[in-house]
């Protein structure tokens, strides 16, 4: 009956035959009717800690893009590492480099729905069609633009993978790690991102690398700089005007959110002032308080209008949400119905695998099948599995989850991939051919990285030197 479900739930996922929120809405009641849950465990598994991270960090991104705070930020930082003349590896080392910020803090489909028309409004001063075909510096320009359009993408895509804010996958991974092995220690902001954060910043060098050996020549700075310099950034910059009240309560209330998101928890003599609370105050509780603030605190414009009100939260992103809480539904489905035990006996041939083996391969699986659906989707899907694989082959499950996890980011190959690939394919600069060529390096840099730093790093950092 599980598997029925799941199908019924993978198909439409993959087919689009209802949208995407419907989709996920499926295992409401699908799971009762078929037997596998009830349906009051189904519905708790769709509002959690988790989820109120991930709303309260949606509703903080609306903010943000309502008062053009990530278009300031990109500007400044695109206009310092410009150059003049211009030099294409700075120039995109910093709209990369800020994309991977904003990725860091807020959801990376947002993030790049954001950044790419920023990153498009500085291509459109390139020339294109028939002007492009005329130029001689044309094949510098259009490599360059697919350098920018691939590097939001991918560039957004790694920050999300540094923190819990960051991708809906290491969400995923957090729910259903506590609700698989609840009497643990739990994945926390600080925690996942003592780890996240080096193996994004390996990935954004090698995604930096790679962009500038494969799309910047020598000659593509003299090409860029007839149509791009610092004044032109500066002018957009200025018609953005000084930088208003609200603008900087919202800054304020963000970067109050991240300090509160960094110290509940710390390390074990030093236990962050969650501990105040006796442990019952989450992540996920600190982002809906410092979020109500925006519904309190006035905009400064007087008349009594609010930071934020109802109404500016209609693009809220509901269909994501509804998809983690799908994903969390559907582990408690694997866990009720016995099915990861059947699944997991099929991969015992790892029993006895050193670490150095079992974390690529995990990785490697799941970064195969998030080609193919998204990555939420892919991780969806392999967690459960690797979870009781863990427990079947003798191993910590986090050797195997978390590869299962950052596998399932590693998406750079196809459009299907990921939200960020569809964003960029659609701006019409780059081809899949592009895609592939320029995401197989670093993907393999993804997967040495993560096989290396795994049981170094990570076993330090979610202990997963301790048996459970």
């Amino acid at each position: 009956n599980m598997l029925g479900a799941l199908a019924w739930v993978f198909i439409w996922w993959l087919t689009d035959a209802v949208p995407l929120g419907v989709a996920s809405m499926a295992p409401l009641f699908l799971f009762p009717a078929f037997g596998i849950s009830s349906s009051d465990a189904v519905a708790k598994a769709y509002m959690d800690d988790v989820i109120s991270l991930v709303l309260g960090s949606f509703i903080l991104a609306l903010a943000i893009e309502h008062y053009n705070i990530h278009r300031r930020l990109a500007l400044n930082i695109t206009s310092l590492f410009c150059g003049d003349p211009v030099r294409p590896p700075l120039l995109l080392l910093g709209i990369c480099g800020t994309t991977m910020f904003i990725s860091m803090w807020i959801h990376n489909t947002p993030c790049t729905v954001m950044m790419m028309p920023v990153a498009t409004g500085i291509l459109q001063r390139f020339p294109r069609g028939q002007a492009a075909s005329s130029s001689a510096d044309a094949h510098e320009v259009r490599r360059f633009s697919k350098a920018v359009v691939l590097g939001v993408m991918y560039a957004s895509t790694i920050g999300g993978m540094s923190t819990l804010t960051g991708t809906g996958a290491n969400i995923i991974l957090v729910g259903m790690w506590s609700t698989y092995f609840p009497e643990q220690r739990p994945i926390t902001f600080s925690s996942w991102m003592s780890f996240g954060f080096p193996v994004a910043l390996v990935l954004f060098a090698a995604l930096w690398v790679t962009l500038c050996l494969m799309y910047c020549s020598s000659n593509t700075g003299r090409a860029l700089s007839a149509y791009l310099d610092r004044t032109h950034l500066r002018r957009e910059l200025s018609l953005l005007g000084p930088m208003a009240f609200a603008e900087k309560m919202v800054l304020a209330i963000f970067g109050g959110l991240i300090v509160l998101w960094m110290t509940r928890s710390l390390t074990n003599d030093i236990p962050g002032w969650g501990v105040l609370f006796h442990g019952k105050v989450g992540d996920g509780t600190v982002t809906i308080m410092m979020t109500t603030l925006l519904f309190i605190i006035p905009n400064g414009k007087g008349g009594g209008e609010k930071l934020m009100d109802w109404g500016k939260c209609r693009k809220l992103q509901w269909n994501i949400i509804l998809l983690l809480g799908a994903g969390f539904a559907i582990a408690e489905g694997f866990k009720a119905s016995g099915l990861t035990d059947i699944l997991s006996e099929g991969l015992g041939f790892l029993r006895g695998a050193p670490p150095l083996v079992i974390a690529p391969v995990a990785c490697v699986f799941s970064a195969a099948i998030t080609e193919f659906t998204s990555d939420d989707a892919a991780t969806t899907l392999v967690l459960p599995l690797l979870a009781e694989l863990g427990k079947t082959i003798g191993v910590h499950p986090l050797l195997l989850m978390v590869p299962g996890t950052v596998g399932a980011q590693l998406s750079y190959l196809l459009p299907t991939a990921s939200p960020p690939n569809v964003v960029g394919f659609g701006t019409g600069y780059i081809t899949i051919k592009d895609m592939v060529l320029t995401g197989i390096p670093i993907k393999v840099v993804g997967v040495a990285t993560l096989a290396v730093l795994l049981p170094t790093l990570g076993s330090v950092v979610f202990g997963m030197d301790q048996k459970l």
